[in-house]
This record gives structure tokens, sequence and C-alpha cells, in this order.
């Protein structure tokens, strides 16, 4: 009798998607110019890859998307994501325009925080009032990676935007798409693992918080 365990695609997605999810920080670990200014067109795309990933900060928010907006339905399941993309774009804009945007760190971390404590009690929300709600987040989120991009030139700063702006909504399409499979597999595991998404988000939220109140 065979028992050798059949090999489909399906059987492998999740345990590949979380191997690279926990290899992801790992591999940038260090930021891709050294927070030296970006000075081509490939050292901004990279700078803008690495830094949604390298902030965890950043990185727990974008989990935190994944997870509200997987609740929503039909093209509103997207939509909101790629309002958050625009807003980071926006606040990275605002930066470079020299303004000022006050309690930024605080403000992000309580955006994790908050966001976070809103999935793990299963909160919801319309699309409009979460697309108002990530994007008022993404502002503050983008303003922070304006730092990393100040003196830049134009073909370096456009490609950070667009590389930024590509592994955003990369990496929270995938996290949609990763509970969706979870979902259709077992819905205890769903369960349990968007209870964790929120709980470890949350206490990511905690510690920023902390650090900028101190």
């Amino acid at each position: 009798m065979n028992t050798a365990t059949r090999f489909t695609p399906n059987r492998c997605a999740l345990p590949a998607i979380l191997g690279l999810s926990a290899l992801a920080p790992a591999a940038f670990a260090h930021h891709p110019m050294g927070g030296a200014t970006p000075e081509t067109f490939t050292q901004g795309l990279l700078s803008g890859f690495g830094h949604p990933i390298i902030g965890i900060d950043h990185f727990a928010f974008l989990v935190v998307v994944a997870l509200l907006s997987v609740t929503l339905s039909g093209r509103a399941r997207y939509l909101v994501p790629a309002a958050f993309v625009v807003a980071t774009v926006a606040g990275t804009l605002y930066h470079l325009g020299a303004a000022d945007l006050p309690l930024t760190e605080t403000v992000i971390a309580l955006s994790v925080f908050g966001g976070g404590l809103a999935v793990l009690l299963k909160g919801s929300a319309s699309a409009l009032a979460l697309a108002v709600l990530t994007g008022i987040a993404g502002v503050f989120h983008g303003y922070a990676y304006g730092e990393s991009i100040i003196g830049a030139e134009a073909t370096p700063l456009l490609s950070y935007l667009v590389g930024f702006s590509l592994i955003q909504y990369a990496i929270i399409v995938s996290g949609i798409k990763l509970v969706e499979l979870i979902a259709r597999r077992s819905e205890k595991l769903h369960g349990l693992a968007v209870r964790l998404g929120g709980l470890s988000t949350a206490a990511v939220g905690a510690v920023f918080l902390g650090l900028s109140l101190t």
C-alpha cells in the first residue's frame, strides 16, 4: 500500500508563506542603504522595499490592515489597503514639504496598539470608516517613511515611493490571502490565527507606545 503523502501546491502553501514571513525581517535586518540617502533609482527602490519591513511598528500595522480588511467583502477588501497605501504616500510628501506633524511616533504606536485590540476584540467597521481610520494612520506612517528620503533627487525619490507602495500593498494582500486560506482549511485555526495576530500586534504597539512616551 502506498502511504506516501501526496504533494499538492495547496498543501505546501501555508508552510511556505509562514516561512517567508518569518524570514522577511531577518533578511532586511539592515537597511538596504545603511541609513544613507538613496542616490539612484535602484537604491531608492530597495530603500522603499526595506523600510516597511525593517520598521517593526510599520510591519505590524500592515498586519493589522490585512486582518481588518479581510472582514470586508467584495472590492472593499482590497480598496481599503489601497487607500492606506495612498495615505502613506501623502504622508511622505507632506514630510518632504518641510511640514511638521507632531507626536508622529506616539500616533503610530497608538495605531498599532488600537488596531491590534480591534482585531483581538473582533471589532467591525464599514469599509468607509475603515478606509478613513487606516488612512489617517497611513499619513503618520508615511510621514515617518519620509525621514529616510529627505534630500534625495527626484529619481530615487520616485522609486522610493513606488517601492514602499508596492511592498506595503503586497504584504497586506498576502496577509489577506493567507487568512482566507487558513479559514478554508479550519475555522478553529482561523480564529486562533486572528487572535494571535491581534494579540501580537497589540503587544508591539504597547511596547512602542511605552518607548515613545519615555
